[in-house]
């Protein structure tokens, strides 16, 4: 968004299941860009309303969450507005990878396992440039096990990761309470897809069944998350793939 603003940028779309819509919608209102965000038909209301309060404009496109990403880049292209998408901007990148920083300054360590909700992987791939910044700086001296979390109703990378695939062609995607990862139709799929081989990330697919209950347990604790973040907090200990100590 500070890019945008520096461009001159007055007006931005956007296509989002919900969660990126939302805090794209919060960045422009701060920086007095206008807005409009393209949603997919069973997006929740919730999530809509926190994108309206912001100021922003929301289009709600009939059909997959795939469509809604081409009606909202066909109206960028021909109408000439600047496309503030979070899969293909760069800058994007520089700004997920803080998470993994963020991480580092607050526990003093990288931790030895790290699950990742995997749609897009625009969170994913900040995460693995900012832990091969780390290590190449030598302020970690080892990768972390990552984990990648899919859910059982749309798990293109799992598949993918079971025959070594090097890409990934167009998935169906199931209702899934999971929306912020049901992405069917990957832009970067054959960069996450070498990332994943190269440090030996591991994966788990969440059962639908759990996903509430997830929701419900983290509520307790304090902290009230949306449906795709509770699907990661589902995952159990037994569930971390094995690895050798180091």
């Amino acid at each position: 968004m500070a890019f945008m603003k520096s461009l001159g940028v007055k007006s931005a779309v956007q296509d989002s299941s919900g969660n990126a819509g939302n805090s794209v919608a919060a960045y422009c209102g701060r920086v007095g860009i206008d807005c409009e965000i393209f949603v997919p038909e069973g997006t929740s209301d919730k999530k809509i309303r926190m994108i309206e309060a912001h100021g922003a404009k929301v289009t709600i496109v009939p059909g997959s969450r795939d469509h809604c990403a081409d009606v909202c880049r066909d109206k960028a292209e021909k109408e000439g507005i600047y496309y503030a998408n979070h899969v293909y901007n760069p800058f994007f990148y520089e700004g997920t990878k803080t998470y993994i920083y963020e991480t580092f300054e607050q526990l003093g360590r990288i931790p030895e396992h790290i699950f990742v909700p995997l749609g897009n992987g625009t969170l994913f791939i900040g995460i693995m440039k900012g832990l091969e910044e780390l290590l190449q700086s030598e302020v970690i001296d080892h990768m972390p096990q990552v984990i990648v979390v899919q859910s059982e109703r749309c798990q293109p990378f799992v598949k993918a990761m079971a025959t070594m695939q090097t890409d990934i062609a167009c998935e169906p995607v199931e209702p899934t309470l999971a929306e912020g990862i049901a992405i069917g139709l990957l832009m970067r799929s054959a960069e996450i897809l070498s990332y994943i081989y190269k440090h030996n990330v591991k994966s788990v697919t969440i059962p639908e069944d759990k996903i509430l209950s997830a929701k419900e347990k983290i509520a307790h604790q304090g902290i009230y998350c949306e449906h795709t973040t509770a699907a990661a907090m589902s995952i159990t200990v037994s569930s971390i793939p094995s690895r050798k100590k180091h």
